[in-house]
């Protein structure tokens, strides 16, 4: 099992709703990247670890909201689509030339969605 479904299956036992759950798994990413971000040269050598659980992270987001099954209004799907996307990019973009400015977007993303998720829980 994936470090990111472990981590989806035990934030499901702790959690009441899928919203929070969501928000929970965007918070964890973000404070591990910005972990790393912070003690950049103590703690770069996890980045990719991290990068590659937040993108995980992201491809269960998007298969969830790209189901069409999903009862998310069409625009609000293809919104998070479309970030996941751009999550993605910034991944492969920070994989490849390895610098802690390039995690804040990802970071900012991930609690920002957290927020937007247990506002409207």
């Amino acid at each position: 099992m994936t470090q990111a479904a472990q981590a989806y299956g035990k934030t499901a036992n702790k959690t009441s709703s899928p919203r929070d759950l969501e928000a929970d798994l965007l918070l964890q990413a973000a404070s591990q990247l910005q972990s790393i971000r912070d003690g950049w040269e103590s703690k770069h050598t996890e980045l990719n670890a991290a990068l590659n659980n937040n993108r995980k992270l992201w491809t269960l987001l998007v298969a969830t909201v790209t189901r069409p099954e999903n009862p998310l209004p069409a625009n609000i799907r293809q919104n998070v689509a479309n970030i996941g996307l751009y999550v993605f990019k910034q991944t492969i973009a920070a994989m490849a030339n390895p610098r802690p400015e390039h995690l804040g977007s990802l970071i900012n993303i991930n609690r920002e969605l957290a927020s937007g998720l247990r506002s409207h829980a």
